[in-house]
């Protein structure tokens, strides 16, 4: 059987998509190896439009359950499968009916051996955050030290905080601090900013805000919430970028209620490395008033891709926008 759209991924962008394209009566197949996205791991989700609080967990749950109420003639589900390629059948030297989408356009094979035909395609496979690897930063993670300031910047209102990064969502992240949070340092490790310079004069010039570049975080202090962290000058850092006065390699101690983690993203893009165009990071290269890939039949939506903005509510409102694309792609031809 040929399907008219394979939609990859169970976050906010794949369930959105799913909805969507059962109740447009396309014959779907949803793949996901797990449910929620990067916000399963959240204790409180509290932007998700529509609920005033809930948890990464339960936001999953609704994500399932709605897709699943939605299973039928039209749309079928394969949970806890992985994708591990996706091949266009012209690669294989099979024809199709002059790139009309009224005939199968790719295969689609998971880990466990199966393969899927399909007209089109929407990947919504998100990606995962880069991690802290400081002493205590899993132990503490959601309990002070957090990747989401969107989520959990609100909770730290009059309070001190750090921002470890030095790109622009760390910068866009203390920007966001700084409305609420009695003060923001931001700890980097390097002596150069990779944010815009714009973007880096503007946030420096608040007075509660504070930059020490050239650092290496050590620690994480806290029992059972974060009360600081322990950094060190990195190696051939002059202590002034430091924090410090003197040259010297001291480590030292940062007092803050709060840690917010900008440090990169891994998008979940290697299965289509050799498919679609990625930028220098890994994400999915994006036309974003449809949502289109380079390369026709195939869609992205959500953290794989290359869009500024990365939210839960973002990713679902872009897969939305990608499958009324897809329908006309597949009913105007």
């Amino acid at each position: 059987m040929t399907y008219d759209l394979i939609i990859i991924g169970g976050g906010p962008a794949g369930a959105a998509a799913a909805v969507y394209a059962a109740r447009k009566r396309l014959r779907t197949l949803f793949i996901t190896a797990e449910w929620g996205g990067q916000s399963v791991v959240s204790e409180q989700i509290y932007n998700w439009i529509g609920t005033t609080s809930l948890s990464g967990n339960e936001l999953a749950e609704n994500f399932k359950k709605h897709v699943l109420a939605n299973v039928g003639k039209s749309l079928e589900v394969k949970e806890g499968e992985k994708v591990v390629s996706i091949t266009s059948i012209a690669d294989v030297g099979l024809t199709q009916n002059s790139g009309s989408p009224t005939s199968a356009s790719f295969f689609v094979e998971t880990e466990i051996g199966e393969e899927f035909e399909t007209k089109t395609i929407l990947i919504a496979s998100g990606s995962g955050r880069r991690k802290l690897t400081a002493k205590n930063a899993d132990k503490l993670e959601h309990h002070g030290l957090t990747y989401c300031a969107s989520c959990d910047g609100p909770l730290f209102e009059n309070m001190d905080v750090a921002v470890v990064g030095g790109g622009n969502a760390a910068f866009e992240t203390a920007a966001q601090l700084l409305a609420y949070c009695k003060s923001v340092t931001l700890l980097h490790r390097s002596d150069t900013f990779r944010a815009d310079a714009i973007t880096v004069e503007k946030v420096l010039q608040n007075p509660k805000m504070k930059a020490i570049k050239n650092v290496e975080i050590l620690e994480i202090k806290g029992d059972k919430f974060v009360e600081g962290l322990i950094y060190k000058p990195a190696r051939n850092a002059s202590h002034s970028d430091a924090g410090g006065d003197n040259a010297t390699s001291e480590q030292k101690e940062l007092k803050v209620a709060g840690i917010f983690v900008e440090v990169g993203q891994i998008p979940n893009t290697d299965f289509v490395k050799n498919l679609v165009p990625l930028d220098k990071i890994g994400r999915i290269k994006i036309d974003a008033k449809s949502q289109k890939t380079e390369v026709p039949g195939i869609w992205a939506a959500g953290d794989c891709t290359n869009v500024l903005y990365h939210q839960n509510n973002i990713a679902a409102g872009d897969a939305v926008r990608a499958l009324e694309d897809i329908y006309l792609y597949l009913n105007t031809k």
